[in-house]
């Protein structure tokens, strides 16, 4: 396809010059662009492929970047960025230096808000179209927002909220509902989507609200109000958001520009919330994906479209995820007061061979983080060993009922947090880099950081075994490949262990960073010990070490500031020993999307960067350095 049509569009503006007619070759057209996109960097598909026919009625009928387009997830903007002016940056995606994967604001004046995680989209709309009202500024805000992200609280605490008028004020907000888990039958589509025309056609509304003043106080009034929900409700399920205050329109066809184009246009010209429920099919347009919208959800890499995601010809590494997830069924088995708990996440958590094996003790709660580890909480409270598995950067979502709920209780809750450290190219909304500093900090809390596959399968059943709350953190994908041990054993509690006995620096891993610092140790003649936990920290070895040993360095894939050599840090100082420490870990800023081990080498936690770092550092005379500070 040459995408003639496509290649006129480098702007919205461009997008609102075109006839109708020609909006569905350009429909065309954009979903083989992203196809072909994704097909060569790897990204999200089947929500792009579902999302092209709302992307091009959005920008068609509002005024962008005036009006605001707030994408929940943001996952699903890659036909956003085509249309956008980045047609032609499609081609770095998610890689080093090139665009986003979700919405930027330093990327484009269409990216009005920053997106990643979940449910946000509302709040952020109803925030700018209250600003608008505020600054007296003529603009609409809307937030689409998918089916799977409704299931979180904050989308419903943002309905309640942006549905009241507040001081007299009461913004004009659009929410789009993007429903990708139903269809709409062909019998009963022309009948949606002429009632999705008419409900917010002006007539309709001047109907509704010249009945209810004439109805008004009235023993009619309160029948014609629960007959005109009922008969609504028998036709749309959209009484609950009413009930919030929006006017619901839908579900109408999301794939049918006919029917998107005068619905988003009679919505646009209303005041107040309004609710617009629209129905996709996942990877729409692409049969494979349409067929597997799981398996097609994302690309790891390149594929032939043709052909689809092949299994390589040599089988990979097992990945830390798939670890835990056979680990996960092992000890099911084993101990019948097992609970596995996701929020929303079974496949990237490894999960799926538990649910089928174990379908009554296993709960995926949806996109509830918050609820996930309060609910886990409850289990443990009745005598139950509930397993919370869950990416780092989502756990920051359930912070207080960590602390709250699981820590102050001391409850045996074990969480199994995915995705530790830098993750490469979903980028800085998506890395897992804080988890070490904020759960060290909570009492009670224990923290484990496995060096391989092996370690990761020990370390999941000694937290397992623990009396109270645990974390054990592994990064994403595969390790050094390590044998896996069948039988389980429970590692030393709060013990490190010596991996290479050097001289003068002691260099202190955490995590699978234990590996390239093996490496730079050859270079350096250095003492490595894996530390496996930083909470109970191995104090004893770390004192032993700092006292045999001229300099001690730290590793870790984490933030620095809280991080674990932070932790080392306390421990020197409580225990009197004043040895010069070179902390090394993440810096102090959010770290671009990109292939994680460039990205690692960018921030020196590779092995020559480890070496280099300790060169630079304390050069060939560590003891001088020493000697300098005392």
């Amino acid at each position: 396809m040459n995408y003639a049509l496509l290649k006129t569009v480098n702007s919205p503006s461009d997008l609102r010059r075109l006839p109708r007619a020609d909006l569905g070759r350009l429909a065309d057209e954009l979903r083989a662009y992203v196809l072909e996109s994704v097909s060569k960097t790897g990204g999200h598909l089947g929500s792009n492929l579902g999302t092209v026919e709302l992307t091009i009625a959005l920008h068609y009928v509002f005024n962008t970047p005036q009006d605001r387009l707030v994408w929940d997830v943001g996952h699903q903007t890659y036909p956003h960025k085509v249309l956008t002016g980045r047609r032609e940056a499609m081609a770095s995606l998610r890689q080093l230096g090139g665009i986003s994967g979700f919405p930027r604001r330093d990327e484009s004046e269409y990216d009005t808000f920053g997106t990643g995680h979940s449910s946000t989209s509302i709040s952020a709309a109803h925030g700018m179209a209250m600003a608008a009202k505020l600054k007296g500024e003529d603009r609409k805000a809307v937030a689409i927002i998918g089916d799977g992200s409704m299931t979180a609280g904050m989308a419903f605490e943002a309905l309640n909220n942006a549905g009241v008028a507040h001081g007299g004020l009461l913004g004009d907000v659009l929410v789009v509902l993007n429903d990708n888990d139903m269809s709409i039958s062909p019998p009963v589509g022309a009948l949606n989507k002429y009632l999705a025309r008419l409900m917010s056609g002006k007539f309709y509304a001047a109907a509704r609200e010249g009945a209810k003043s004439v109805l008004k106080n009235t023993p009619l009034y309160e029948f014609a109000r629960r007959f005109e929900e009922h008969t609504k409700g028998m036709v749309v399920p959209g009484t609950i958001f009413e009930e919030f205050g929006f006017n619901y329109v839908g579900p109408i066809d999301g794939h049918d520009l006919d029917a998107l184009i005068p619905t988003l246009e009679n919505l646009r010209d209303k005041k107040g919330p309004q609710f617009l429920h629209v129905v996709t099919k996942k990877g729409a347009g692409y049969k494979l994906a349409e067929a597997d919208p799981v398996k097609y959800h994302a690309a790891s890499g390149k594929f032939d479209p043709a052909v689809g995601f092949v299994k390589p010809a040599t089988p990979p590494k097992p990945t830390f995820t798939q670890i835990f997830g056979e680990w996960l069924c092992d000890m099911a088995e084993q101990d019948q007061r097992l609970v596995g708990i996701t929020p929303a996440m079974r496949e990237g958590s490894g999960m799926v061979d538990f649910h089928k094996r174990f379908p009554t003790r296993y709960h995926d709660v949806g996109i509830a983080e918050q609820h996930s580890v309060t609910f886990a909480a409850g289990l443990a409270c009745e005598g139950l060993k509930p397993v919370v598995a869950i990416y780092s950067t989502f756990l920051q979502r359930a912070y207080d009922q960590l602390v709250h709920d699981v820590a102050i209780q001391n409850l045996p809750v074990l969480f199994a947090l995915d995705r530790a450290g830098l993750v490469g190219a979903d980028g800085a909304t998506h890395a897992g880099n804080y988890d070490i500093a904020f759960t060290r900090c909570i009492p009670n809390m224990a923290l484990l950081t496995p060096a391989d596959e092996n370690e990761c399968r020990q370390a999941l059943f000694t937290g397992f075994q623990h009396k109270g709350p645990v974390t054990v953190r592994y990064p994403r994908g595969s390790g050094v490949g390590s044998v896996v041990q069948k039988e389980m054993q429970a590692l030393p509690w709060g013990k490190g262990e010596v991996r290479r006995q050097g001289s003068r620096i002691a260099i202190l891993a955490f995590g699978t960073l234990l590996y390239p610092a093996l490496k730079a140790a050859e270079a350096l003649d250095a003492t490595v010990a894996n530390m496996r936990f930083v909470k109970p920290l191995d104090t004893a070895l770390v004192a032993e070490l700092a006292r045999t040993h001229e300099a001690i360095v730290t590793v870790e894939d984490s933030c620095l500031m809280g991080g674990a050599g932070s932790a080392v840090l306390e421990a020197l100082q409580a225990a009197g020993l004043n040895v010069p420490v070179l902390q090394l870990g993440l810096p102090d800023e959010f770290i671009e999307h990109g292939d994680p081990a460039k990205l690692m080498s960018q921030c020196g936690l590779d092995a020559a960067g480890i070496e280099q770092s300790i060169l630079k550092r304390f050069g060939a005379r560590p003891a001088l350095v020493r000697a300098a500070n005392q």
